[in-house]
C-alpha cells in the first residue's frame, strides 16, 4: 500500500513475529491492525480472550510495527463493548469492519501529519495465546458466568465440549445467564429441558445450552435437540 508518499506494510490478523528484515524493507515503516486495545491481549487470540476473561469492552488498535510481539507504538484506538450475548464470530464482524474504518481514517491521518505515536506501557500487558482443544472441554465444576464466557469465546473455534452419553458433543451457543439461579444436583446434571434450552446445573449457579451438535450431525437448537435426544432432567454432562 502506499501511505505518506512511500511505500507501507499493512498488516491484518496475522499470526507470526515479522523479522527486522521484512520490517526495514518498507521505508514508510509496518502497520499493524491489531484486535484488542493495546497493551491488553497482545497475541493470536485477543477476541476470544477478552470474552473469555468477561472484558467489558474491546476495541481495535492501529500500531507502528517492531521487533516484539504487539509491542510497538499505538497510533489510534477505537473501542466497543462486549455483550452478554456476544460470541467471539459476532465480535469478530464488528471488529472487521471497525478496524478498516480506523485504518483509512489512520492513513489519512498519518499523511496529513496529524498522529502521534503512543508508547505502549508494558506493566499493562497481558497475553493471548492460541485457543486450544483442551482448553475446550468443559469442567462443570466451575461457575456458570465461567462456562457462559467460555462456550461463546469459543465459538467459532474450537468449540466448546462435553461428554453425554458416551459421546462427545460440541457446545455452540447458551441462553441469559441468570444470576440469580441456583440448582441442588451435582454439576453437569440437567435440571430441566425444553425449547428454550437444556438448563444444566454448574458449580455455581445453572447454565442453559441453546444450540448443541453430536458426533456426524449439523449443530441445532434446544428444541430440535431435546426432542430428537429425549434430553430429560437427571441426564448428566460429563460423563
Amino acid at each position: 500500500l502506499a501511505a505518506l508518499g512511500a511505500d507501507a506494510l499493512i498488516v491484518v490478523a496475522y499470526g507470526l513475529i515479522l523479522p527486522a528484515s521484512i520490517l526495514a524493507v518498507a521505508p514508510a515503516g509496518c502497520i499493524n491492525v491489531h484486535a484488542s486495545l493495546l497493551p491488553r491481549w497482545r497475541g493470536a487470540a485477543p477476541i476470544a480472550r477478552a470474552v473469555a476473561a468477561g472484558d467489558n469492552e474491546t476495541g481495535i488498535s492501529i500500531m507502528q510495527m517492531e521487533a516484539g510481539l504487539d509491542t510497538g507504538p499505538v497510533l489510534a484506538q477505537a473501542r466497543i463493548p462486549i455483550t452478554d450475548t456476544d460470541t467471539a464470530a459476532l465480535l469478530h464482524d464488528r471488529l472487521s469492519v471497525l478496524g478498516a474504518d480506523l485504518l483509512v481514517a489512520t492513513l489519512a491521518d498519518l499523511e496529513q501529519g496529524r498522529v502521534r505515536p503512543r508508547p505502549q506501557d508494558a506493566s499493562r500487558a497481558c497475553y493471548a495465546p492460541k485457543l486450544t482443544k483442551q482448553e475446550a472441554v468443559l469442567d462443570w465444576q466451575q461457575p456458570a458466568s465461567v462456562l457462559h464466557r467460555t462456550i461463546r469465546a469459543f465459538n467459532p473455534a474450537p468449540v466448546a465440549t462435553t461428554s453425554w452419553r458416551g459421546e462427545t458433543l460440541r457446545l455452540w451457543d447458551v441462553g441469559p445467564l441468570d444470576a440469580h439461579a441456583r440448582a441442588d444436583e451435582p454439576p453437569g446434571t440437567v435440571i430441566g429441558a425444553d425449547r428454550d434450552g437444556i438448563r444444566v446445573a454448574t458449580g455455581d449457579g445453572v447454565l442453559t445450552l441453546t444450540r448443541l451438535q453430536a458426533p456426524g450431525a449439523k449443530a441445532v437448537g434446544a428444541a430440535e435437540f431435546v426432542n430428537g435426544r429425549r434430553v430429560r432432567a437427571g441426564d448428566r454432562f460429563g460423563t
